[in-house]
């Protein structure tokens, strides 16, 4: 099948394209800023590689997209453009996990012999937050143990081992590790990988994906927002602090009003 795929969650952006030929599957990818900056850019990406795949977007089986969670800003941009390339061109949509793409580029990278096993997918939130979920995979079959969520750093180790200690492979994987180290409590026998969702990765998914009928109209392909806070008011912030020094400060610190941001959306079925 042709295959388009990107993911704009994190501060990366990653972009594939897949074409069916007769000696198998041929890639091309790109990489580059995502946040802010894949609004400018994952247009442009997506042109240059449908032309060096000699694909038009008619010709695709499906828009595939990293449908979160993850930056506001990545997932409005990658929805909103999977959604009108897709309307243009009159094909379905396939919104895949981000967490699950980057469950998938963490087992390609570290155990692809594996046949089993689980990961324990986690992005910063920021905020002091994780965001986090679990999936097992079983062949090229991949089934939600925990489904995507919010947590502090300090609750990874318990929820993530309440799953993962029965499998034969089991792995953490994100961009957590740098910005949160020993608070996290990661097992000593626990592989700990740096990895993000990839297109490539939701390439890999998305033939399993596309069987089990997850592909969606285009108007029915949504972020999956796990919360719906963009940023700490300002006594949050203040609060947090007096805190880390030792300070107790009264609870009614007036805030300022938050800043205006998206209603959590419905989870894509199988999240």
């Amino acid at each position: 099948m042709h295959l388009l795929a990107f993911d704009t969650s994190t501060d990366a952006l990653s972009v594939a394209v897949m074409r069916r030929t007769p000696a198998g599957p041929q890639y091309w990818e790109y990489q580059g800023a995502g946040g802010a900056a894949a609004s400018g850019s994952l247009i442009a990406a997506i042109m240059d590689l449908l032309r060096q795949a000699d694909l038009r977007l008619q010709d695709l089986d499906a828009i595939c997209f990293g449908s979160g969670p993850g930056s506001f800003t990545g997932l409005r941009a990658a929805c909103s453009v999977a959604q009108g390339l897709a309307y243009g061109a009159g094909v379905p949509v396939l919104p895949v996990p981000s967490l699950l793409a980057l469950a998938q580029s963490a087992r390609a990278a570290h155990a692809p012999k594996a046949t089993q096993g689980c990961v324990s997918a986690l992005l910063d939130a920021r905020m002091d937050e994780v965001y986090a979920a679990t999936y097992a995979f079983d062949g090229d079959v991949w089934s939600t143990l925990q489904a995507p969520c919010l947590v502090v750093p300090e609750q990874v180790a318990v929820w993530a081992q309440s799953v993962q200690a029965a499998k034969p492979w089991r792995a953490w994987a994100g961009n957590v590790f740098a910005s949160y180290g020993e608070r996290l409590a990661a097992p000593a026998d626990l592989m700990c990988c740096d990895a993000l969702p990839q297109a490539m990765a939701i390439l890999q998914l998305a033939p399993a994906l596309i069987a089990a009928g997850a592909c969606v109209p285009p108007e029915q392909a949504l972020p999956l927002y796990v919360r719906d806070k963009v940023a700490k008011t300002t006594g949050e912030r203040a609060l947090e602090k007096a805190h880390k020094a030792g300070v107790v400060l009264s609870q009614d610190v007036p805030p300022v009003a938050p800043l205006v941001h998206p209603k959590a959306h419905a989870q894509t079925p199988g999240t």
